[in-house]
């Protein structure tokens, strides 16, 4: 039997270190990131008079790996990310990146046309336009002074 040194902080320091970064999370990209699941895709919903467009940041994962499905009133993104082959003799300091399968649905802020709707990915961002329905669109009405 081999004898392991003890280091009776180890752990304090592990929690240290991951209170940190939490802290260093919330300072800098606000509170609504630290519920992110890691491995879920960033996302970026914008509202335009005509579309709704989302934007998905999935660097690394080839189209081939990705499937989109659209709802009445959501997006839902599934993809996987594979790993790079393991090599021998590889030691790793720090492992951030994240691997397998994510699923991301998004909830959409108005009626959409399904069947027009359009997807490109370009450089590891994913983007998916969705025309809006008839009754979504935004028509303003000019008033008349008398």
């Amino acid at each position: 039997m081999a004898l392991m040194k003890w280091e009776p902080s180890e752990g304090l320091t592990a929690l240290r270190r991951e209170m940190h970064r939490l802290f260093e999370r919330f300072f800098e990209d606000g509170p609504m990131h630290l519920w992110e699941r890691p491995g879920e895709p960033a996302v970026e919903v914008s509202d335009t008079p005509e579309a709704v467009v989302v934007k998905t940041q999935v660097p690394g994962v080839p189209k081939d790996k990705l499937q989109l499905t659209i709802t009445e009133d959501t997006l839902t993104l599934k993809g996987e990310m594979q790993e790079e082959e393991k090599k021998e003799g590889k030691n790793y300091y720090r492992r951030e990146f994240h691997y397998g399968a994510f699923s991301r649905t998004i909830p959409l802020p108005a009626n959409i046309q399904a069947e027009k709707a359009t997807a490109e990915l370009k450089d590891g961002l994913l983007e998916v336009t969705l025309p809006k329905s008839k009754e979504a669109k935004v028509t303003q009405i000019p008033i008349k002074a008398s």
